[in-house]
């Protein structure tokens, strides 16, 4: 195996970082027109899989704990300590919150558990409560 001269050295890295300088450049373009595409959806309806924005979901999970999943576009604000002290009120504890950003879309996902399990929560109530703060 033949060494290379210094100078192929610095040439063989120079045409590397040319071709990485392109990938990346090609990356940025593709990434700017998935958030295009996805901005021009979340503007032309807010849809998600036939369902317009926000999206709300309760359910009781095993173990006397509750999950919240709530997805919306980047233009519906609310603030999530509302959400927060609803569950409060109605007998549950936060125990974790994911928020996730993906395109136009925000994806929030609230743990809580029940404070008293023998009593447990309506969870009907909970969605209604929520529901007419998002809306």
């Amino acid at each position: 195996m033949e060494e290379l001269s210094q100078r192929d050295q610095v040439e063989e890295a120079t045409a590397y970082i040319k071709l990485l300088t392109q990938r990346v450049e090609e990356m940025k373009r593709r990434k700017s027109e998935a958030l295009m595409r996805s901005t021009a959806s979340a503007s032309s309806g807010g849809s998600m899989g036939g369902s317009k924005l926000p999206v709300l979901k309760v359910r009781e999970l095993a173990g006397s704990n509750l999950e919240v999943v709530l997805i919306s576009g980047l233009c519906k604000t609310f603030m999530l300590h509302q959400i927060i002290s609803i569950l409060q009120q109605e007998g549950a504890e936060v125990v974790d919150v994911n928020i996730s950003n993906i395109g136009a879309q925000i994806f929030h996902t609230i743990l809580a558990q029940v404070k008293v399990p023998r009593i447990g929560v309506n969870t009907s109530r909970i969605r209604m409560r929520i529901q007419e703060l998002i809306s």
